[in-house]
């Protein structure tokens, strides 16, 4: 990584407090991917960074380092939709942590990196949120090597029928014949047909999304506890 950046396109991920006045910044940026930066002095009262460095606002950062600890230099806010609901805040936080809980640092993921925008304007449009969530999990899989079809099954090479059941293993995909160390299993077929054409309207399809995808953020968190989860829980919503 060069040690000066300049204008870079990135998210505030997670930040918290760096000795008496700086913090610690996690951003997710478009070309670098997610890289920790050093707000010096951002928590004083006469420094503007820390009203700057808010999530889900799209910032253009300047940095320097070539440690694995970024000092940032500048930060130039842009505009973008406010994410007013609280079932949206709620999912914006849950996406944040899981780039910050699963990417390794400073790989580019640009792909991901658009998916980010569409679900951050898609929360901000109030629109459903299991949709939008379930499609930026699955492009974080395919960013990550993890990307399957739902309409094969790859113990068999056959393709999904719709009046048969199937399971899922983060490292196979769908499978026709589940064993004993697949847990997610009865994913009618017909549902991911669905979900293999981006369909999410019917219940079953949404149902199986959220057993596959909840079973894969899990494999990656490799036991890891995420906070997010807690607020769905808390306002009585599902994620």
């Amino acid at each position: 990584m060069s040690g000066k950046v300049i204008q870079e396109p990135g998210y505030v991920i997670h930040r918290r407090p760096w000795r008496e006045t700086s913090l610690q910044v996690d951003v997710f940026t478009l070309n670098y991917g997610r890289v920790d930066l050093i707000a010096r002095g951002a928590s004083t009262s006469k420094s503007p960074l820390k009203a700057q460095l808010q999530s889900f606002q799209p910032l253009l950062l300047d940095w320097v380092g070539r440690g694995g600890l970024k000092t940032l230099t500048q930060v130039d806010v842009r505009h973008a939709p406010v994410l007013a609901q609280s079932q949206a805040l709620f999912s914006g936080f849950y996406l944040n942590e899981l780039l910050q809980r699963i990417l390794p640092a400073a790989d580019p993921y640009p792909l991901l990196f658009a998916a980010y925008l569409d679900a951050m304007a898609e929360l901000a449009a109030a629109a459903e949120l299991e949709p939008v969530l379930r499609r930026f999990e699955r492009s974080l899989a395919l960013a990550l090597g993890y990307d399957f079809a739902w309409d094969l099954a790859t113990d068999s090479c056959a393709p999904v029928q719709s009046g048969w059941f199937y399971g899922y293993h983060p490292q196979q995909g769908i499978v026709e014949r589940p064993g004993a160390d697949v847990r997610v299993k009865k994913l009618r077929g017909d549902a991911l047909l669905a979900l293999a054409a981006n369909d999410y309207s019917e219940i079953e399809a949404r149902r199986s999304a959220k057993r596959v995808m909840r079973a894969l953020v899990d494999y990656l968190l490799q036991g890891r506890p995420l906070h997010s989860r807690q607020l769905f829980i808390q306002s009585g919503a599902v994620k």
